[in-house]
């Protein structure tokens, strides 16, 4: 399956499997996990996962997430994160629970010279603390969340395209489209000029779909109704 865009496709998701097998089609860039996707996947053991999936994957980046709410025990666990390999992102979110600025330890971590997924950016205000303390040659993927965004009746464009522009010469930053809602969503990342898009596996199977006739693909709408119905057995 070719990719017809340019940005970089990152999984998102906590089935080991479906990553490794992504890791070894070739089309995606990278990998994204979080907390509540990996409670959702039944993972109990939260190490254990991480160095499992690590074993396979050693050569794109791969984003795990500190998990407590206070800023010291967060940098004492993303320090072990940072530990885990060096192809690993370690996702902090913009917040804490208590609304409270995760800047400083943001910046604290950078100058250690870790790798950073910042999270959970929502607004142009967290764009532009961000980038104050980001260092052109620092690596952080700046996740904003287009998707849930768009949930609330905004259009995120704006605020992507923004952060392009704000981050522009801070070259080891790349502006993230995250919590997409369809495959449209790619399309749109690339015209604001993101860098990468989190999908989920079946939105990146649906990257097939790419250059159908749209008239075939309502013939086979139409083909499925009609299959559904007669193998249901509906009759009036």
């Amino acid at each position: 399956m070719a990719f017809p865009l340019k940005l970089a496709i990152y999984a998102d998701g906590a089935n080991r499997d479906a990553m490794i097998k992504r890791y070894r089609e070739g089309l995606v860039k990278g990998f994204t996990t979080n907390p509540t996707l990996m409670a959702k996947a039944g993972v109990r053991d939260y190490k254990e996962f991480a160095l499992s999936v690590l074993s396979e994957i050693k050569q794109m980046p791969i984003s795990f997430e500190v998990f407590s709410d206070e800023f010291g025990e967060m940098e004492r666990e993303a320090l072990e994160i940072k530990s885990w390999a060096s192809n690993v992102n370690v996702k902090i979110p913009i917040t804490n629970t208590k609304s409270q600025s995760s800047i400083p330890l943001i910046k604290s971590l950078l100058d250690k010279g870790t790798k950073l997924n910042v999270t959970a950016i929502f607004t142009d205000k967290q764009v532009d603390e961000l980038a104050a303390v980001v260092r052109p040659q620092d690596d952080v993927i700046v996740s904003i969340f287009a998707g849930r965004i768009a949930d609330t009746g905004v259009d995120p464009e704006p605020t992507m395209r923004r952060a392009v522009e704000v981050f522009r010469g801070k070259t080891g930053s790349k502006i993230l489209w995250a919590s997409p809602r369809e495959v449209l969503n790619a399309y749109q990342a690339e015209r604001c000029g993101c860098h990468i898009i989190t999908m989920t596996d079946d939105q990146i199977s649906k990257f097939s779909l790419h250059g159908k006739s749209l008239a075939e693909y309502s013939l086979d709408t139409v083909k499925m109704f009609y299959a559904d119905a007669t193998k249901a057995g509906f009759k009036l």
